[in-house]
């Protein structure tokens, strides 16, 4: 899941800096003030991001709970943090998909598809800017392992799957299971 280089290239950034960039093709994020460039990700990511999305959103959308979105899209906390996760997933807003991150402020799940040069960027500055904003969860899919960590608030250590993926948004609801396998397989053009 090759994708270039994640280079943080300079402190004192923000969001509003950061959408002043070129559209240049590459992927501008704001961590903690830093801005971080990663390039254009490979069809093999976008492949596993679009599995995801499309299992999360089909789930939302039959309760009613929300929609998955997939990157390019700004999920802005505040001024020094601006992330583009590969897929998350807000609530909906007054029974309809939010238009903008700022109507709804919070994140039902983030995921990341890694790839060894965001493979640091991903585990650790951005897992702990997530938990920090009251993110419920955050995932990290490996196409490489067939593996999703999946950490919540207060864990020391993600919980690592490699055959089925549980998520509980909402209590009540039914829960989504996720075949990592299936998914990862059917992303790849393996199974």
């Amino acid at each position: 899941m090759g994708y270039g280089i994640v280079m943080p290239i300079a402190q004192d950034w923000t969001a509003e800096r950061a959408r002043a960039l070129p559209g240049d093709g590459n992927r501008y994020e704001v961590l903690d003030g830093v801005l971080a460039v990663t390039p254009a990700p490979s069809w093999g990511h976008q492949h596993v991001a679009l599995a995801f999305a499309r299992a999360l959103d089909e789930y939302l959308r039959r309760h009613a709970i929300g929609r998955a979105i997939v990157a390019p899209a700004d999920v802005e906390f505040s001024p020094q943090r601006l992330l583009e996760p590969d897929v998350f997933a807000t609530p909906l807003v007054e029974g309809r998909p939010p238009r903008a991150f700022s109507e709804v402020g919070r994140l039902l799940v983030a995921l990341e598809v890694l790839s060894p040069s965001t493979a640091r960027s991903d585990r650790i500055t951005k897992r702990r800017i997530y938990l920090s904003e009251s993110v419920g969860e955050y995932w990290i899919a490996d196409a490489d392992a067939r593996t999703v960590e999946r950490w919540r608030a207060g864990q020391e250590r993600p919980e690592v799957l490699d055959s089925v993926l549980r998520w509980e948004p909402v209590p009540g609801i039914p829960p989504l299971d996720l075949d990592i396998g299936a998914l990862f397989a059917e992303a790849l053009g393996e199974g």
